[in-house]
């Protein structure tokens, strides 16, 4: 997969997966723009990475704020908005608080490339692991939870499907 001279945008960059990814991206040459609270350790998370991050503070539920991220990023260098790997979301199960990790693995070229995504590390109890594109790679479908499905629903419109695997 060719990551070297694209800019990206990590939702969550400051800590965790969100900077695990951000770090790897750095170092197979991609820039980087950090999208994280306010609160969190997002400067020291640039300054660690160097000359190819850049630190914006917003919440991801901050339409001006994601805007203020996307500007940031170099336009002509971004190839495309569909590139994230792992979007994250924080929801609720059954009353419970869950990690939802969308995993989107069309653009991978083989179960190398896979392993690098650190799955068996998203794969807690309190998450949900869903993957788009799963019919590429058998393993992936064996351990995720559940997986989603977009279709065309004519013109722009979109549908999208959603499966859950049995977690009983």
């Amino acid at each position: 997969m060719q990551i070297s001279g694209i800019s990206t945008l990590v939702t969550g960059g400051a800590s965790g997966l969100g900077l695990g990814t951000a770090r790897e991206l750095v170092a197979r040459g991609a820039k980087v723009v950090l999208l994280d609270l306010p609160s969190s350790p997002g400067e020291d998370a640039a300054k660690e990475l160097g000359d190819a991050a850049t630190f914006v503070a917003a919440d991801v539920t901050d339409a001006a704020g994601v805007e203020a991220a996307l500007d940031a990023a170099e336009a002509d260098e971004v190839t495309s908005p569909t590139f994230t790997l792992i979007h994250e979301y924080a929801g609720t199960q059954i009353g419970k608080p869950v990690k939802l990790f969308h995993l989107d693995v069309y653009r991978l070229e083989g179960e190398r490339q896979l392993e690098t995504l650190g799955l068996d590390e998203l794969l807690t109890p309190d998450a949900l692991v869903l993957v788009e594109w799963g019919e590429k790679f058998k393993s992936i479908r064996k351990k995720s939870t559940g997986e989603i499905a977009i279709t065309s629903a004519g013109g722009d419109a979109r549908k999208i499907t959603v499966t859950l695997k049995d977690q009983a």
